[in-house]
């Protein structure tokens, strides 16, 4: 790499180069994750496809560390990489919904309210992630769960297509028809294969739902919690709940009153007729305590994809710690109560995210995506806004995961994991399928070129 090189790789590219001496590039290497700092040589702010081409090309023969950016959401700092290239895709953007086909194309730097906001014209949507903030790329690469997942399944097993740049600086589609085995990688198995540049998904029927969330305090969370193990055995798909331990924000829309209280929250997603959705959502109310605050009700689906922005903006500090969950027996409850009275912030909570139904019913043949019997995936987040506090929140966390794991799976949401979790976890996360995910690694990046991630390493 010299001066020469540069020079020639900048003026390739339709999008600009950004150096360290750049005048944007402090503002524009930020992580979502103010906890990570990295300082990359160049970003490639790519707008399509030859300029991707052109950046692994480049990444490549100068033997540079490349990490990839869709929507720049990873908690763990992938997105990034110290003296190393990152090719930043977030300016490829672009939603085309095809309401007859029911299908959607989606640049590699869409956010999920990007598609939202295009597909909610047609009453469709696609089932992504609770933050409208997060790059559709590493949440459709890494599995992806959301309202919708128990009635249309994982964001991965939606995706029908993909285009695709390798190692080598090629370009291809991977489908069914095409690649087909790096599709199968491509649904779960992240950014290990290539630098994803457009994706093809399946949309579903999603317009206006009944939900929001219902707040009780901590001192009901065993009740809570013990109707929520049992209920989630027999909801129906279009019925999705999942639990938070966490705090009143200290802010509106909340009632001042109840500002700062720990408590037990179910999130309500219900994509049935009004009617049906009323009566459902009220018998859980009948069979519960009389909670404090209750804002579930009629809301348009992108509403309530966006119900979380305002909390988590980026730039918080972020510690992440996750788990399968199969079962929640009335120990592992008694152990998530008593961490959860010890949160160290407002905005630090654990959810358990609901990922049976449709989830389970994908044949495990057409997804890297592993844990297909387990019932939810949990996150643990220790989040606050000062970086003084970020000893505690990773304590917090980490405490916490100790204290839950045993009564857990050994694997775990890659999106949920930072970096410091090792190949056993990975191993553990995709089960038989992680040798198959070595080979695959092995055909389309022998080099292992794509290592800025839960890095799966090429079959030896």
């Amino acid at each position: 790499m010299n001066d020469e090189n540069i020079s020639k790789f900048a003026q390739s590219l339709l999008g600009p180069l950004i150096g360290r001496d750049h005048v944007d590039y402090d503002e524009v290497r930020k992580l979502y994750n103010g906890m990570i700092e990295k300082r990359p040589l160049f970003i490639a702010r790519c707008v399509d496809v030859a300029d991707v081409i052109a950046a692994v090309n480049f990444g490549r023969e100068s033997g540079l560390m490349i990490a990839i950016r869709g929507g720049g959401h990873n908690g763990a700092g992938f997105g990034s990489v110290d003296d190393g290239l990152v090719i930043d895709l977030s300016l490829m953007k672009g939603v085309r919904v095809e309401p007859a086909k029911r299908t959607v194309r989606v640049g590699a730097g869409c956010t999920t309210g990007d598609v939202d906001h295009a597909t909610h014209a047609f009453g469709l949507a696609i089932p992504f992630g609770i933050v409208s903030t997060t790059g559709v790329a590493g949440l459709t690469l890494s599995g992806g769960h959301g309202y919708l997942s128990r009635q249309y399944g994982l964001a991965s097993d939606n995706l029908l297509e993909a285009d695709v740049v390798l190692a080598d600086g090629t370009f291809v589609t991977a489908a069914k028809t095409d690649n087909s085995d790096l599709l199968w990688g491509l649904r779960g198995g992240g950014g290990n294969f290539g630098v994803v540049t457009s994706f093809l998904f399946k949309a579903h029927p999603a317009s206006v739902v009944y939900g929001g969330p219902i707040f009780w305090e901590l001192k009901d969370a065993a009740t809570i919690m013990r109707w929520y193990r049992d209920f989630q055995a027999s909801a129906p798909d279009e019925f999705y709940v999942f639990l938070g331990l966490q705090t009143v924000p200290s802010g509106d829309p909340f009632p001042k009153e109840h500002w700062g209280k720990k408590i037990c929250v179910l999130l309500i997603s219900h994509n049935g007729a009004a009617a049906d959705a009323e009566k459902a959502v009220n018998s859980v109310r009948a069979a519960l305590p009389k909670p404090i605050i209750d804002f579930a009700g009629l809301i348009p689906y992108t509403v309530l994809q966006g119900m979380f922005d305002g909390l988590y903006p980026k730039g918080l500090q972020w510690y992440w710690k996750g788990d399968f969950v199969q079962m929640l027996p009335d120990a592992a409850i008694d152990a998530h109560i008593q961490q959860a009275a010890k949160v160290p912030s407002e905005v630090s909570c654990m959810h358990l995210y609901p990922i049976d139904g449709a989830v389970h019913r994908m044949s495990e043949e057409e997804s890297s995506w592993n844990c297909r019997d387990a019932t939810w995936s949990m996150v643990i987040a220790g989040v606050g806004s000062d970086p003084a506090q970020a000893p505690a929140l990773k304590k917090w966390a980490k405490d916490y995961w100790e204290a839950v794991h045993p009564f857990d799976l050994n694997g775990a949401y890659p999106n949920f994991m930072m970096d410091d979790e090792g190949e056993a976890r990975l191993k553990a996360t995709y089960g038989e399928n992680y040798k198959q995910l070595r080979k695959l690694k092995k055909k389309y990046d022998p080099g292992n070129l794509f290592r800025v991630n839960h890095n799966i390493r090429p079959a030896a």
